[in-house]
């Protein structure tokens, strides 16, 4: 959903340019540029250690690492510098690699412990309720605690406690990891959801396939911490030829 109601570019929300990041002396990512339009789903792919994760800290404010230079522009607004609650506030729910769920609380108290922002108008607010109707595996563990649960119902509970933010962009990264292909599917399919009701996305992901299900353009990271591909995802499924040159597959 990259148009607008009139048939134009939809807005960009999130513009990153020429984007440097690193660890100490170790220089990750230099020059990264890529934009996310409103309701648009990017998939961000690249081999280990190109710098996904990398960005994903960048864009939400956690450290390490360090942004050296560049600009993340988020509705217009400079997220560079922000905490990452601040960045939250902004409109970025983030889905960590790991899931790092609150393992001492229940299902019901992590998704009640964050701090919702004002959706925009015309949005339904995400609730509990319709979290557990999202997820209905969540609402039969809600009096769990978080570390009682699979892997997937941890993942379940990430993407549940970043909807509650109420964002404009969900920022997921390596949502697949470590599931079984029967969880994957039903993960897969709410994203897709979640798609279809405009939400924009930027998933940072080993999984191609999945990838490439739930995006609408694709932004390739290389060796040199820079964009090396970018374009619409149904180029990628017609013509692989990128992947196996850029992410040896």
């Amino acid at each position: 959903m990259t148009d607008d109601i009139l048939g134009g570019p939809a807005p960009a929300l999130l513009v990153v340019d020429d984007l440097h990041v690193g660890y100490d002396t170790s220089h990750v990512l230099e020059g990264v540029s890529l934009t996310i339009a409103e309701g648009e789903s990017l998939a961000l792919l690249g081999r280990n250690g190109m710098g996904k994760t990398t960005l994903v800290r960048a864009l939400t404010g956690l450290a390490p690492p360090t942004v050296s230079s560049g600009t993340i522009l988020f509705d217009g607004a400079s997220l560079r510098g922000l905490p990452p609650h601040r960045i939250a506030a902004a409109g970025i729910g983030l889905v960590p690699q790991g899931r790092h769920v609150f393992g001492s609380l229940t299902v019901r108290e992590n998704l009640r412990i964050i701090p919702a922002r004002q959706p925009r108008d015309g949005d339904e607010p995400w609730t509990i309720d319709r979290v557990f109707d999202f997820f209905p595996r969540l609402a039969e563990r809600e009096r769990s605690f978080a570390r009682t649960l699979s892997g997937g119902e941890q993942q379940m509970l990430a993407i549940g406690r970043a909807l509650m933010t109420n964002p404009r962009l969900l920022v997921m990264d390596e949502p697949s990891e470590g599931l079984a292909p029967a969880v994957l599917r039903v993960i897969r399919d709410r994203l897709q959801e979640l798609r279809a009701v405009g939400l924009s996305v930027l998933v940072a992901e080993q999984n191609v396939d999945l990838a490439l299900t739930l995006s609408d353009r694709v932004a390739i990271l290389g060796e040199h911490g820079t964009v090396v591909w970018t374009g619409p995802s149904r180029l990628l499924v017609a013509d692989p030829g990128p992947i196996h040159t850029h992410l040896g597959l």
